[in-house]
């Protein structure tokens, strides 16, 4: 028998928790539900999210059985294996033409958790990180857990989204401590032109402001190379770099990201991560070394893929009437506008997997200026991606009736 007579347990979750109760539109939900619906049998088709379905490359996967057997599964030095940031440094080294120094590279397990951990670092509760419209969706949850604002500038939509400086320029104010940049970006595909990064480098050095670089699509671009911002800046001492292997490598699932900084910043990183991390899988960052060894083909076949599925989506979008989308130059998505269809991307992707069992990212997840937009996902081969399109061909047509 209980005979406690106190108080009622109250449950009570911190400020933090509280702060990523999700009460927005719902756009992950959708994509949750997609899953449930398939995982009880029905034929869905998702195109809702960036899991490539390529395969990793082979010898990765036998270099980390390999690095398993010699028993490399104990801690890791806080900063990273020495071999893979030499190898990340030498990396930089080459695509910058500016030396980069391996106590400048902190390895961290995925590239979100470069990012949180950057933020961490450089933005108080209530001061002000500068991003764009379209953002990638993860980074809103980034934002509400530290207690930082998001405060947004759009890109032009119809220019392919790019990226306007005096729009960047007329967002930031003295609470600004980050600008955040992502090139190629994720939705849109959009790469921000070396001199436009020059500028806003030399711009936000000026006025304190940290640029915060996300390039995890840097090795996905199709018509030119990617341009660092560790290249194009004249000066780093603001600047901040962020890459991984997630996307480039097809190896989301191994959890391995990275950032390039001043040596002092990298300090401050490894103190917050050796206080919260304490490193990253030995055998995972040996992995990494191969795969950024030997990748070259591997890497130009990964191009190849998703160039043809982003111009097989794109033709048969342009085909559907009442639908439209600007041709990424990057990345592994397609934003398409369904505003020719009547309805917003929140109601065109719900009732797009209702009736037509199709599953897309509503656009307003990535920001209210794509509130017309849905978000499809090239991580299907063309063949797989095809039957989707039947569908989502046949579910407008019931839109115009």
């Amino acid at each position: 028998m209980n005979t406690f007579a106190g108080p009622a347990f109250s449950g009570r979750t911190s400020q933090l928790a509280r702060r990523l109760t999700d009460d927005g539109p719902g756009v992950w939900g959708l994509h949750e539900r997609a899953c449930e619906m398939a995982a009880r049998g029905e034929p869905v088709c998702l195109l809702s999210v960036g899991d490539p379905d390529l395969p990793t490359l082979p010898s990765t996967i036998a270099a980390a059985i390999s690095s398993l057997e010699r028993g490399r599964t104990h801690y890791a030095p806080g900063r990273g294996e020495l071999s893979l940031r030499r190898t990340i440094a030498e990396i930089e080294t080459r695509a910058s033409g500016k030396p980069c120094h391996p106590d400048e590279i902190v390895i961290f397990p995925g590239a979100t958790n470069a990012i949180y951990s950057v933020l961490a670092c450089l933005v108080d509760p209530g001061e002000d990180v500068v991003v764009a419209e379209p953002m990638y969706v993860g980074y809103d949850g980034l934002f509400r857990a530290l207690g930082i604002n998001a405060v947004t500038f759009p890109l032009d939509a119809a220019g392919g989204f790019a990226l306007d400086l005096a729009a960047v320029q007329a967002t930031v104010t003295p609470a600004t401590r980050v600008l955040l940049l992502n090139t190629p970006g994720n939705p849109a595909g959009n790469m921000i032109e070396p001199a436009q990064l020059r500028e806003l480098a030399a711009w936000c050095l000026q006025r304190d402001i940290w640029l915060v670089c996300d390039e995890v699509y840097s090795m996905i671009t199709f018509d030119r190379s990617h341009t660092s911002l560790r290249k194009a800046a004249s000066v780093l001492d603001n600047v901040v770099v962020i890459d991984g292997l997630s996307k480039s490598h097809a190896m989301t699932g191994w959890r391995l990201g990275w950032t390039v900084s001043t040596l002092a910043l990298a300090d401050r990183l490894l103190e917050f991560t050796s206080a919260t991390l304490f490193g990253c899988c030995q055998f995972v960052q040996d992995a990494a070394v191969h795969a950024l060894t030997n990748d070259e083909d591997y890497i130009a076949g990964v191009r190849d893929e998703y160039r043809r599925r982003r111009d097989s989506v794109c033709q048969r979008v342009a085909a559907i009437p009442g639908l439209a989308c600007e041709v990424p130059a990057a990345g592994m998505f397609v934003m398409v506008n369904v505003a020719g269809t009547g309805l917003d991307g929140l109601a065109f992707a719900e009732r797009l997997l209702d009736q037509g069992r199709v599953s897309v990212l509503p656009g307003v997840g990535f920001g209210e200026s794509c509130r017309d937009y849905v978000r499809i996902s090239l991580t299907q081969s063309v063949a797989a991606m095809a039957p989707a399109f039947d569908r989502i061909e046949a579910f407008v047509a019931t839109l115009e009736s």
